[in-house]
């Protein structure tokens, strides 16, 4: 199925340039192997690398990269979870900057792992909340 029809609902929320890179990974991912879940999964392994996710919608990045250790081992290596679409090879002041977007509590006594994890939580509820509307 064409990934314009599967769009994510994160990705209709997303600016265009988003949906575009979402869209033409599946697409190729579809072609090389076939619709499933390692489609999609290959799909955001290259949307993570100019978007972060941010609340209910992705956001482009300040630099272009892996998002996280896990994403650079690509979509099908992968051992441990990623961090849902957060930035976390981004710079601790601007893991800061996107916890008080999403006004996570407790931000300025975060350590970097610890910002991650609450973006990562706030971005979820966030995009449960969004889904429900």
């Amino acid at each position: 199925m064409p990934g314009r029809q599967e769009l994510p609902s994160t990705l209709e929320r997303s600016p265009r340039a988003a949906q575009r890179t979402w869209i033409k990974a599946h697409d190729s991912a579809v072609r090389t192997y076939g619709e499933g879940q390692r489609a999609h999964r290959t799909a955001y392994s290259a949307l993570k690398h100019d978007f972060e996710k941010v609340g209910d919608r992705w956001k482009p990045k300040e630099e272009r990269g892996p998002s996280d250790k896990q994403a650079r081992r690509g979509a099908g290596q992968r051992e441990k979870p990623t961090a849902g679409g957060v930035d976390a090879g981004a710079s601790k002041q601007h893991l800061v900057e996107r916890a008080r977007e999403l006004g996570v509590k407790g931000r300025s006594s975060m350590n970097k792992p610890q910002l991650v994890e609450a973006l990562e939580k706030a971005s979820g509820q966030r995009t449960r909340k969004a889904r429900k509307r």
